[in-house]
C-alpha cells in the first residue's frame, strides 16, 4: 500500500451548507477512521476559521477545500459582471483555505455548474477562450494565497465545456500557469471516460486530488465503477494525495435537487461513510503494475 495515501469524506454527505457549527461532524468522521474532511465552501461568511482550525486540530483531521460556481458566477458568460462575482467569491474562499493550511482548492471553476447545452462551435470557442483568460486571473489570485487550483471535469449533464481528463489537460496547457492542476471524480469519470486507468494516466502528475462515489452516487463498491483499474491508474502515476468520498444527503431538499439525488443509498449517511471507507481501504492497497 502507498503509505502516503489518505482517505477523506465531504461534509456534503451529511449537510449543506458548511458552517462553523458543522464542526460537530468532525469527531465522528475521525472516529470512523478518516484522515481528511472535505469542506465545501458555499458561504464563506458562515465559517469562523479560528474555530474550525481548532476543531481540526483537536480531532486530528486534515482539511481539503472545494468550491463551485452557481448561476451568478460564470467565467464563460456573456455577462462580464459574473466574472467579478467569481473573483470576489474565490478571494474569500482562498483566504479560508490558506488560513486552514491547505495548499490547493478544488472544483469545476471554469464555468457555472449546470451550464450544459448544445452550443455552436463558434460559441464553444468563445467560451473556451473566456475560460482560459479568466482562469489565468483566478490563478493569479490563488498565487497571492500560495494556492494551487485543481480543476474538475464534470459529466455532460453538468457541463458542456470540460468533461474528460483530455479536456482538462488541454485547458491547463492553454492556461499555462504553474499552479493550475487537476482533480478527478470517479462519478463523472464513469459517465464520460472510455478507460478510467488511461484517464488517470492522462492527468499524470497534474493530478493532486481524487473524489469518489459509485456510478450511481452511492457507496463505493456497490456499483459499476472499475475499481481495480482505478487503483492501478493511481499507482501508475504514483498518486499520494487523498481519496475523498463525495456524495450528498437526500434529506436536504435544496442539495438533493442540485445533484438529482432522489433516494437514499444507505440506511443512514453514517453507514454510507463507514462502508465506503472500508471498501476504499481494501481497494487501494495497491502495488504498481
Amino acid at each position: 500500500m502507498n503509505e502516503q495515501l489518505k482517505f477523506g469524506v465531504s461534509t456534503w454527505l451529511w449537510q449543506s451548507p458548511f458552517t462553523t457549527e458543522s464542526i460537530a461532524l468532525f469527531p465522528k468522521i475521525r472516529a470512523m477512521g478518516f484522515d481528511v474532511v472535505e469542506i465545501p465552501v458555499e458561504y464563506p461568511d458562515l465559517i469562523d476559521v479560528k474555530t474550525v482550525n481548532e476543531a481540526l486540530r483537536i480531532n486530528g483531521l486534515s482539511p481539503s477545500i472545494c468550491i463551485v460556481f452557481g448561476d451568478d458566477k460564470d467565467l464563460t458568460s456573456d455577462d462580464v459582471s459574473l466574472y467579478q462575482n467569481c473573483f470576489e467569491h474565490a478571494e474569500k474562499c482562498f483566504a479560508i483555505a490558506s488560513a486552514l493550511g491547505v495548499d490547493f482548492v478544488a472544483g469545476p471553476l471554469y464555468a457555472a455548474v449546470g451550464k450544459a447545452r448544445l452550443a455552436s462551435e463558434e460559441q464553444k470557442k468563445i467560451e473556451w477562450d473566456r475560460a482560459v483568460t479568466n482562469l489565468r486571473i483566478l490563478s493569479n489570485i490563488a498565487k497571492k494565497h500560495a494556492l494551487d487550483i485543481a480543476l474538475e471535469p464534470l459529466n455532460r449533464f453538468e457541463s458542456d465545456l470540460i468533461n474528460t481528463a483530455d479536456d482538462v489537460v488541454r485547458l491547463l496547457d492553454e492556461i499555462n500557469e504553474y499552479n493550475m492542476k487537476i482533480i478527478l471524480d470517479g462519478f463523472h469519470m464513469t459517465i464520460e471516460e472510455q478507460d478510467i486507468r488511461k484517464a488517470i494516466q492522462t492527468a499524470g502528475d497534474k493530478l493532486i486530488h481524487v473524489q469518489v462515489s459509485e456510478n450511481h452516487r452511492g457507496i463505493p463498491g456497490t456499483g459499476l465503477t472499475p475499481w481495480d483499474e482505478f487503483a492501478k491508474g493511481l499507482a501508475d502515476v504514483n498518486y499520494s494525495g487523498a481519496v475523498v468520498i463525495e456524495s450528498f444527503t437526500p434529506e436536504i431538499p435544496e442539495l438533493a435537487a442540485a445533484v438529482n439525488i432522489w433516494k437514499k443509498h444507505a440506511n443512514s449517511q453514517d453507514e454510507f461513510a463507514k462502508k465506503g471507507l472500508e471498501f476504499l481501504k481494501s481497494t487501494f492497497q495497491y502495488t504498481k503494475i
